[in-house]
């Protein structure tokens, strides 16, 4: 049986909070709340790069929504990028808002099926890096 995307996101951010529960116990509350603030983040792009899909999808009826999902991540993206020094988030961050462009450049010239592949994988690391 297959994981919907909503609850395996769900479960990275229980994960990420009992990590960072822990990580409270030996490190300073900035630290913490840095970390929370990437998850929340994270979060948020995941529901935008699953409102993407949803938008390329019916593209033909909404052409706008897929440039609202892809302003929304972007959005998101300079909210970790101001909030972190952690190198690894910020790469995560880099890739994203790359693969981001890639997809925003594709729709511009015409593709109405562009490969959110790039983006998809990007949203998946900074996840992962965000609960490291």
């Amino acid at each position: 049986m297959a994981v919907s995307p909503r609850r395996r996101r769900l479960t990275a951010v229980a994960a990420v909070a009992l990590a960072v529960l822990a990580t409270g116990l030996t490190t300073g509350c900035d630290a913490v709340n840095k970390a929370l603030d990437c998850v929340h983040t994270a979060d948020s792009i995941a529901d935008s790069v699953t409102g993407l899909q949803q938008a390329v999808e019916n593209a033909a009826n909404d052409p706008t929504q897929a440039d609202a999902s892809l302003d929304s991540i972007e959005k998101n993206l300079d909210k970790i990028g101001d909030k972190t020094d952690n190198a690894d988030v910020n790469k995560a961050v880099d890739d994203l808002r790359k693969a981001v462009g890639n997809v925003r450049t594709a729709i511009k010239n015409g593709d109405r099926t562009p490969d959110l592949g790039p983006v998809t994988d990007a949203a998946g690391e900074l996840t992962k890096v965000c609960t490291k």
